[in-house]
């Protein structure tokens, strides 16, 4: 069974710039559910479809299994199965770090996740590193993609 164990951050300035090892487009979208749920996502990155299943988190630990599928069939389900619950990002490699400037309706918010071995697990932290918002579920994908960034000042 495939693990995953990740802390998210906000990024506070662009120091991370300087590490920037490659990156990619993606555009993902939720078919099922949603924070604190289940989920079933499909991806596009670097021409590649990703089909995601993702358990319901305890705590920092879910379980994930991903499998990739043909890319028109990744479309299709984006297109035809997602509705409006779709994220568009760029994904900066920088290291162990994630660094994903959103676009589209996510524009502004910027997060750095690291996957780790073990929840308690050590990682150093960058000077550009800000708040960790892990436990918050209004910054997961899923969630970002009900209610996007852009509106949240609107109902704040």
């Amino acid at each position: 069974m495939a693990w995953e164990i990740e802390r998210k951050f906000l990024v506070k300035n662009d120091g991370w710039r300087a590490g920037v090892e490659r990156r990619t487009e993606m555009v993902q979208g939720y078919i099922a559910g949603g924070a604190g749920t289940p989920t079933v996502r499909v991806r596009i990155a670097d021409g590649r479809g990703i089909l995601t299943v993702k358990g319901k988190a305890a705590g920092l630990v879910r379980s994930e299994f991903e499998y990739e599928i043909p890319p028109a069939d990744a479309r299709y389900m984006l297109e035809n199965l997602c509705g409006t619950r779709v994220v568009e990002k760029t994904r900066f490699f920088c290291g162990r770090w994630e660094i994903d400037v959103y676009s589209g309706l996510n524009s502004g918010l910027l997060t750095a996740e690291i996957e780790l071995a073990s929840p308690d697990e050590d990682f150093e932290r960058p000077a550009w590193l800000g708040d960790e918002v892990s436990d918050d579920p209004a910054y997961t994908n899923s969630s970002l993609s009900k209610r996007p960034y852009s509106t949240w000042r609107e109902t704040e």
